[in-house]
Parts: structure tokens; sequence; C-alpha cells
């Protein structure tokens, strides 16, 4: 399969937008999917001048109810007129940073027949299933990071039930596509032990101290690769880098081959 990352925090090519939000192109041996949708439309400029024909996507995945994954999502359903859209139960419920900023989605389109509500599992074709993995058990719990969901006029602490990841099963290789990993990335790893993960692993925010090398080298324990990008943050990639031989960045425009 190939994977290309429409949008991503950085870009190093010419021609190419970067922004803070993910968008990445998927091409498996029957379908076409587009995983995540950025915070503009920066994602569809960035497949025109990469040659992708969105309009011909097959299936559209939104991985958790965060803007800058599915502020695009307008913008998408307008360029493509058949792909479903799937996209968790809990995906529009009002989600903020702290208790002034909204992050949430555009809730005008969540009456749109093209979404297709998800729960824990759901099976989208054979070797494509999305789980959210809620109700399993975290051992490496670092909290919300200051995220909340507003409930009955309250602002609690974001347990991220609208996250949800996409395995992809092909010809014996098992890849996992994470939006975030704000359920935790060394969980996430447990739960699924694949043979890649590409995704943001919410580390951001973290300093670069013996607690990320820690993490860093508990995830090189796995036998899996990591592609990383978008909130995972360049200085901790780079820190991380030096404990992890199986780690490497997914820039904006880049393509991998799994």
């Amino acid at each position: 399969m190939k994977i290309t990352a429409l949008v991503e925090n950085i870009s190093n090519k010419d021609g190419i937008k970067a922004e803070h939000g993910l968008s990445l192109y998927i091409e498996t041996e029957n379908q076409t999917l587009l995983f995540d949708m950025g915070q503009t439309d920066a994602f569809a400029d960035n497949a025109k001048v990469m040659g992708i024909d969105l309009s011909g996507v097959d299936v559209a995945v939104l991985s958790h109810g965060h803007y800058d994954h599915g502020g695009g999502l307008k913008s998408f359903l307008r360029i493509n007129e058949k792909a479903p859209v799937y996209i968790s139960k809990y995906a529009f419920e009002p989600h903020y940073n702290g208790t002034e900023k909204y992050i949430g989605l555009d809730v005008s389109l969540e009456k749109c027949d093209r979404l297709v509500y998800t729960d824990d599992i759901c099976e989208i074709a054979k070797g494509l299933t999305l789980y959210s993995c809620n109700g399993k058990k975290k051992n490496h719990d670092l909290g919300s990071f200051g995220l909340t969901l507003k409930e009955q006029g309250e602002y609690i602490p974001d347990d991220f039930r609208h996250e949800q990841y996409l395995l992809i099963e092909e010809k014996g290789n098992r890849v996992l596509i994470s939006g975030c990993s704000h359920k935790g990335i060394m969980d996430i790893a447990e739960w699924f032990h694949p043979d890649a993960i590409v995704g943001g692993f919410h580390y951001s925010k973290l300093p670069l101290d013996e607690n990320l090398e820690k993490y860093a080298m508990y995830l090189n324990s796995f036998d899996t690769h990591f592609y990383t990008c978008h909130c995972t943050g360049e200085e901790q990639y780079r820190f991380m880098k030096s404990y992890m031989t199986k780690l490497n960045y997914l820039y904006c425009g880049d393509t991998i081959v799994l």
C-alpha cells in the first residue's frame, strides 16, 4: 500500500502547503481512502499539486472530532460525491482546548447522509476495520493534556471516546493508521502489535527529558515501524529518534510504501 501525507505540520517540498493538521491519502490493493481532511482546504490544494484526484476516493475516515482533522470535511463532501465518511458517533460532541477555545467540528454537517456513524468496531471492507478501543485497559495514561468535553454545561477532561483507528490488513501486513493517538501511543501499540503505525503521537507538549526517553525506548521494544507526524512535535521526534531504530517522520508531501 502507499500512504501520502496531503497535509501535515511541516512541508519540505516546494508548492506543498503545511498546516497544523493531518490528512493522509491511502492506496490499498483494492481501494483508495482519505484519512482525515486537515483544518482547511490545504489537503485538496496539495492533492492537485501532486496529481491526486480526490473525486475518485472510495472511502473516507475521520479519526476524531477535532477541527485540525475534520475542518476540511465540507470541502471533501463537495469535491467527492460518492465516498461514505466513517466517523465516530461521538465526533460532533463539543470539544474544547481548556474552557475557551472550541476545537470541534462544524455541527451543520452532523445530519449529512454521507456520514456513517461508527461504534466500537466497524468493518468497512475486507482488510479495513475501524476500532475505537473504548473500554480497553490503559497502562500508560498521560491524561487529556488540557483538552476537554463540554457536558451538561461543565468542562470535563476529554476521554477521547470520539477517536478511532484504522487497521489495514493486506498481503500479510498489518498497518494501523492513527490521527493523534490521544488514547496513548504506547497503549495503542500494545493493543494492536501491528507491523507499522502511521500517525501522530500527541507528544508535542512533552519536555525532552528522561520520561520521553523512557517512552521512546518502550516503543522501540515493539516489532513495529513507526511513521510519525503532526502532533508528535519535530523536536520530540528528533529526541525520540536517537532511542528508536524504527522511527521515521512523514512530512507533508511525502509518500511511503508499506
